[in-house]
């Protein structure tokens, strides 16, 4: 029997299209100040991408298998380890219990009696309502889209037409591949190639751009792609993917490269060449919302669209697919809307990790950002192979680099690729947010041995330049 609908739409002070990381950060912000706030999820799972495809399930798998290269080099912490190897059934239950048990968290803070929550699709009609897949129409004095990002496929000759791997298959093996082939050298085709490598996997790797890692600075790409190279990854780089094949048993890539056509075949293929605004479905032309050329939702500095009453959080509206700026977003525009203080959000401080083996971690300004703003700087780095703690951890592998204002010694920028970067780089995170200086970091207690005093090499060589 069809759902009876309502012909007057129901009105709520609030409305969030996306039950993600940062469609609950702007519904659980605006609910501070607002009665009437309702959640639109029609996902088969509550949790959104972080929790259910994304940074938990790939984290402890990626975990997993730093464990397990670990455990592989013993011999050279001074250990006998007969035998260190992979159960993927074991591995595919762990990943399942930790999923499960974040996404039940957050299902009761989504079902929580706070919220009014629609597990329905939800379209625009107007500037001002939405209409469920059931019918019913919703009004809301302001919307907040956080629908996030689906799986790209680029314009590749027979890639749409083959039966490829996206990350959510990835992430939900419980057998090993024995080899496959993986398109792409960003974040998530390099974190997740590297995990198949260190699991038993044959891995290929392609990427169009010269380099692996667009995102980072041409040092660290190198240092990575080395590591790759050392693990036995055969990586190709700055190539033009011309055509894809599948005959029913095997893929086939054909690509360019050097002015030389090549051919890999590999029974599994992983097609991570990115992905783009989930926003198909919503009909945004129909409430006044533009677009960018890249798909995502145009936005101004408060997360506002085109229209006014309308905001966009997270990766349907960039410019940073990270899930810490997704929650910050969508805080902003629910305090902006129920008109409490709030600033812009400083991009110029945003941190970022590649948990790739060694990790990587970014914060602030790179040197190509300081030179195209004509900004004067220091510049210092020190390698991870002449540091104390990490030559007895065997993490010999990487540096640290200080970025730092030529006048006064500010930190405007620090890169670290090494053992636990990512842990490493929320120092130097501190030390932009709080505008610090190199001398004032040097008044700090490093202690020794740790990791983290390697910070105080490129710290003195520019205090010593100042």
């Amino acid at each position: 029997m069809p759902t009876k609908v309502s012909a007057e739409p129901k009105h709520f002070d609030y409305i969030v299209i996306g039950g993600g990381s940062g469609g609950y950060a702007a519904a659980r912000t605006a609910r501070e100040t607002l009665d009437r706030v309702a959640i639109i999820d029609h996902s088969s799972e509550l949790g959104g991408l972080c929790i259910l495809r994304g940074c938990m399930p790939s984290k402890t798998l990626i975990y997993s298998t730093e464990v397990l290269h670990l455990a592989q080099r013993a011999e050279a912490f001074g250990l006998h380890i007969p035998e260190a190897s992979i159960d993927m059934s074991a591995l595919h239950k762990r990943k399942l219990r930790t999923v499960d048990e974040f996404a039940k968290y957050r299902q009761k803070q989504l079902e929580d009696e706070r919220f009014t929550l629609y597990r329905q699709l939800a379209r625009f009609v107007n500037a001002q309502t939405i209409e469920l897949g059931d019918g019913t129409r919703l009004t809301a004095d302001h919307f907040m889209i956080a629908t996030g990002s689906t799986v790209a496929t680029p314009p590749v000759p027979g890639l749409a037409q083959t039966p490829f791997w996206t990350s959510d298959d990835i992430l939900d093996l419980d057998t090993l591949p024995e080899k496959i082939i993986v398109l792409g050298g960003g974040i998530v085709a390099c974190e997740l190639a590297q995990f198949l490598r260190r699991a038993g996997s044959e891995v290929i790797q392609i990427q169009r751009s010269p380099s692996i890692l667009r995102g980072s600075s041409p040092e660290a790409a190198s240092v990575i792609e080395a590591q790759f190279r050392r693990e036995s990854i055969e990586l190709f780089t700055d190539t033009t993917l011309k055509k894809v094949a599948h005959d029913g048993e095997r893929f086939t890539v054909t690509f360019r490269q050097d002015g030389a056509c090549r051919t890999v075949e590999a029974p599994y293929l992983f097609n991570a060449l990115g992905r783009k605004p989930a926003t198909d479905r919503l009909d945004l032309a129909k409430a006044g919302i533009e677009t960018k050329k890249s798909g995502h939702i145009a936005c101004n500095t408060m997360q506002q669209t085109s229209n006014p009453k309308i905001y966009a959080c997270g990766d349907v509206a960039g410019p940073h697919e990270i899930v810490h700026v997704a929650i910050l977003q969508g805080e902003l525009a629910a305090r902006h809307a129920t008109d409490r203080p709030i600033e812009p959000i400083d991009y110029d401080t945003l941190l970022s990790v590649t948990f790739t083996g060694p990790q990587i971690g970014q914060v602030g300004l790179s040197e190509s950002d300081l030179k195209k703003r004509g900004i004067d700087f220091l510049c210092a780095d020190f390698p991870f192979d002449d540091h104390g703690k990490s030559i007895l951890m065997e993490a010999k592998t990487g540096y640290v680099k200080v970025l730092a204002d030529a006048t006064t010694g500010t930190v405007l920028g620090a890169e670290c690729i090494g053992k636990d970067a990512g842990e490493l780089i929320h120092a130097m995170g501190v030390a932009l947010s709080l505008k610090a200086t190199v001398r004032d970091l040097l008044k700090v207690h490093w202690y020794h041995p740790t990791l983290s005093e390697i910070w105080t090499y490129p710290l003195e060589d520019i205090a010593g330049e100042l």
